[in-house]
Parts: C-alpha cells; structure tokens; sequence
C-alpha cells in the first residue's frame, strides 16, 4: 500500500486505504472507512461509520465526516455515507449518514467545495458541483441537485428540494422547493427571478433565458402547479421544460414562487 499515514494517525483494523492517500497527524478512521485512491485528510479528521470517500477527495482540518445522525430516532441502524470523487471539505464540515427512515444513506456526488461549518444532514441527496458555503446547512432528507450554491449562514429545511443551477443568497432560510435555475434570497426565502450569473456560466444561451423569464413571470399568475401543467403541454425549450418537470414531480411541499 502506497498510502503515507502520519505516526499519530489512527487507521483502526478493517478500514481500507487506497492507493496513494494521505492521512496526516491526529487523524482517527473507523474500521468501516473506504478511502479511494488519492484521498487526502489533512489532520485531525475524524471519519467513522460505514462511510466511502471518492478519489482525490480533500477533507481539511477538524472535519467530522459519518458521525451518528443528530435525528432522536436513530437507534444505531446501519446506515450508511456515500461521498464522491474530488470533493473539497473544508474545516470543521459535518456530515452525517442516513437512517432506517430515510432509505439507510446520505449521497454527496462529484466536485463539490463545502466551505468550513457547513453541514449536510442525514439521508440527503447531494448532487456534483454543488457549494455550500461557510456554515450553510442543509437539513434531514433533502436534495439538492447538480450546481447549486447556497450562501453562508443560509438554512435548507428538510424535506426541501433544490432544483439545478439554483442559487440561495446569503442568510436565508428555505422553507419550501426551489425551481431549477432559480434565485432565492432573505432572511425567509423567496423567489427573487433566475440564476442569470450560473445560467450564463453554463452557455445558456438568450433565447433559452428569455424563454426562462417568460415562464417565471407566467408561473406567477395563478395558481403554481395549475399554471406549470398548463405551460408545460406547449414548451418546446428543454430548460423550461426542466423547471415544470421539477415543479409537477413528486413533492408534498409547496414552492417558493416569484412575487406579485
């Protein structure tokens, strides 16, 4: 095994190393740890349970990673953490596995950055590129899928779900769905238009974005579903068609809906 491991490093017995990772000082893995080839643990990482860390994945100083859900119902199931390649995990990040309730696993994908203090709850579907930044925390059961940012300080309640490319400002507290592409701010969140700066980022190209910004203003007409069935038998656009997909899939939640 070509792993370097510091002295003081705790590597406890049935824990699997890959190839070329790099656990430095005080750093503690459970016997139940999978880290791929090219993880690297700066120092003073705890991870525990049945947790498996992707390739090149970087977990900084302090970090927390697959510690016991915070959920008064877990009676110490087996569960699970999944993480996935080339993640930056910065400071004192938390994250925790699923429970017996929730399916048995959190899912964190690709390429994400979670900055220090940030925590990803259990049982939450985490999707690639997505950065959370400092002390943002995203509560039990949650989605957020490919390239969404939420803001520091900012709050996901549970049970929420983060379409792509949404943005949520921060010091905001999301309490209801937020729309692919959508852009969500205030101390109690509301739709606040689109994500024009990630939208751009990703070659959308204008007619794709004035087509987004006819159907947001349509969607606050009326009714939010009832608008969203009505528009989606005409749409030709594939991202417009992406955001009504998201706002008639399965969700018992409501939807943060752009203002009068």
């Amino acid at each position: 095994m070509s792993a370097n491991i510091h002295p003081s490093a705790v590597i406890e017995p049935g824990a699997r190393i890959g190839d070329g990772c790099e656990i430095g000082p005080f750093c503690v893995v459970g016997p139940q740890v999978a880290l791929a080839r090219g993880v690297v643990l700066k120092s003073h990482v705890v991870v525990t349970g049945e947790t498996s860390i992707g390739e090149e994945t970087t977990v900084f100083p302090f970090a927390s990673i697959g510690e016991v859900p915070q959920d008064l119902k877990f009676r110490g199931e087996r569960v699970r953490l999944e993480i996935g390649a080339r993640n930056r995990i910065r400071e004192y990040v938390t994250m925790n596995p699923g429970t017996e309730g929730g399916g048995g696993v959190t899912r964190v994908g690709d390429d994400g950055l979670f900055m220090a203090g940030s925590h990803v709850a259990h049982d939450c579907r985490i999707g690639n590129r997505v950065i959370l930044v400092n002390n943002a925390s995203v509560a039990g059961h949650c989605i957020l899928e490919d390239d969404v940012i939420v803001g520091g300080l900012s709050g996901v309640h549970q049970w929420v779900r983060i379409g792509r490319g949404a943005m949520i400002g921060a010091v905001t507290m999301v309490t209801a769905d937020v729309i692919p592409f959508g852009l969500v701010q205030g101390p109690r969140g509301h739709l606040d238009g689109l994500n024009l700066v990630g939208l751009k980022r990703r070659g959308a190209s204008r007619d794709e974005i004035h087509a987004l910004r006819d159907m947001l203003s349509q969607l606050g007409r009326g009714s939010f579903r009832d608008t969203a069935r009505h528009l989606a038998t005409g749409t030709q656009d594939p991202l417009v068609r992406e955001v009504l997909d998201f706002i008639l899939g399965p969700s018992d939640r409501s939807f943060l809906a752009p203002q009068p």
